[in-house]
């Protein structure tokens, strides 16, 4: 069984992929840990030195391998189901579940956090509350193509297990 968590930066997507994976007894890994152990860069040096575009086309390299393997829980980078139809790939493939979060919620857990996350550089400041919120709506009808949605504010992993175990049961 294979699990994708997606949701925008700070929805938990990291935190839930641990818990489910000790649940469901399958391993777990994160994408952007598992682009920073292929290419030897940070995300945020990548980004700063190569930019986006060529981050988004590699991120789906990354995937493409990623969901070749079996029985495991796969924790996203917030842009990944929105470029090089990332989000058909893992519907194909697997079973997605979008941890979906206000921009309040976003902002109180990413802004400590900045340096991290270089898409929160292109969207702080002043008015980071706004910018989420609309950088977050440009991304939520990506998201809303998960087959599983939860709330991002307090994810039950024991839920989450009965739901998994019900649609692979209807799959198969």
């Amino acid at each position: 069984m294979k699990i994708y968590l997606i949701g925008y930066m700070g929805s938990g997507k990291s935190t839930l992929g641990h818990e489910l994976a000790k649940v469901l007894g399958i391993p777990r890994t994160d994408l952007d840990d598992e682009f920073e152990q292929k290419y030897k860069i940070s995300i945020a040096d990548f980004f700063e030195k190569y930019g986006e575009n060529a981050f988004r086309e590699l991120e789906h390299e990354v995937l493409t391998d990623i969901s070749l393997i079996p029985d495991l829980v796969v924790s996203t980078g917030g842009g990944t189901p929105c470029f090089h139809a990332n989000m058909e790939l893992m519907n194909k493939t697997g079973l997605t579940i979008y941890l979906s979060a206000t921009p309040e919620l976003i902002l109180s857990r990413i802004e400590h956090q900045a340096r991290k996350r270089p898409v929160f550089q292109l969207i702080k400041g002043s008015d980071a509350l706004q910018n989420i919120a609309m950088h977050l709506n440009t991304r939520t009808k990506f998201y809303e193509q998960s087959k599983i949605t939860t709330d991002a504010e307090n994810p039950d992993s024991g839920d989450l297990k009965k739901k998994i175990f019900e649609y692979f049961s209807i799959i198969s």
